[in-house]
């Protein structure tokens, strides 16, 4: 069984670098998901207005001493605003990725205390730092627990944190980790298909007895566009594969405009027709609720369901054709 840990930018994780870490006390993480998935932090110092920047930028020269000042200085002249949580909640992601789960713990811990009070004064989605903050650090004291031989510790944790964030925009996050801990073997949920792109998607109970692919995708999503001519390429060579691909509205179309949701389901018709040629007969189920329920804060999302109806892969972000290929034969011939 295999689990790729994935970070992700916050309310659609949209190009935000991902990355996977090889937990020991957990023996199916996915060889090399540090190579793919690393953290990219190569980006210039803007003094303090890009304090998220600064931080990140030490930290790719793995020199937390540095981080620590720039936070320090940046705290002491503006205080503790929610660019300040989101740049502190890097410290406790890369300490995770470097398997220093009591750094990474105290970092995070720390990240969640201030987050909470600044939640006494305004609501967690007011602007985009402060959810990607507290969700990275839920995200990280969960992962740390894992990396500990603690999951089912940090299960529970991101069982609670749903009970109180579960009607925000780190739901989806929340789930994804959630999911990564729990997810493989386990009968997959239902889709909602009442809205969708195409051809009417099937329910996935008469679909038992044959695999089935999910591509959670997004139109905004460049990684997405990527991975098509993969799993047209796939399609062709596995006839008895079914492939789904659901989206969500997102409330906006080209060029980040406002769009009515007549009008951004148009666009993301209009992307899928021009980037999805080769999965055209594909149904495409169009519902927030099922990025939900799969945790797809990542996009894109790929979930493979086997022939009994169980999750046996479940993969947020993108993925080469080799290791997509090998993990659908395994379902296959499972």
């Amino acid at each position: 069984m295999r689990l790729p840990f994935v970070f992700g930018a916050g309310h659609h994780d949209r190009s935000q670098p991902a990355m996977r870490l090889r937990l020991p006390a957990i023996p199916f993480i996915i060889e090399g998901m540090l190579r793919r998935f690393g953290i990219i932090l190569l980006l210039t110092s803007t003094a303090f207005a890009g304090i998220v920047e600064d931080v990140r930028g030490s930290l790719a020269q793995s020199n937390f001493t540095s981080a620590e000042s720039e936070l320090g200085a940046y705290k002491a002249k503006l205080g503790v605003t929610p660019e300040y949580l989101e740049a502190l909640s890097w410290m406790g992601r890369v300490a995770l990725e470097m398997q220093q789960y009591s750094q990474a713990t105290g970092y995070a811990k720390q990240t969640q205390t201030l987050a909470t009070a600044l939640l006494k004064t305004r609501a967690l989605d007011a602007e985009p730092h402060l959810p990607i903050a507290l969700g990275a650090a839920l995200e990280v004291q969960a992962l740390s627990l894992a990396g500990r031989g603690q999951k089912m510790q940090g299960i529970a944790l991101l069982r609670r944190s749903l009970q109180t964030y579960g009607n925000t925009s780190i739901a989806a996050r929340l789930h994804k980790n959630l999911n990564l801990l729990t997810f493989v073997g386990q009968p997959a949920p239902a889709l909602k298909t009442a809205e969708y792109l195409g051809i009417r998607p099937a329910s996935l109970a008469p679909l038992k007895g044959s695999p089935l692919l999910l591509f959670f995708w997004a139109h905004w999503c460049v990684d997405c566009k990527g991975e098509a001519p993969i799993l047209a390429q796939l399609r062709s060579e596995f006839k008895d594969l079914t492939i789904i691909a659901p989206t969500q509205r997102y409330g906006y179309a080209a060029r980040g405009e406002d769009a009515t949701p007549q009008a951004e389901l148009a666009y993301i018709n209009a992307v899928w027709q021009q980037y999805y040629s080769g999965l055209r007969g594909v149904s495409v189920p169009v519902s927030k609720n099922n990025f939900n329920v799969y945790g797809a804060s990542t996009t894109p999302t790929l979930v493979l369901i086997d022939r009994s109806g169980k999750i046996a892969f479940y993969h947020p972000g993108a993925l080469p054709y080799n290791e997509l290929r090998a993990a659908i034969e395994k379902v296959i011939k499972g």
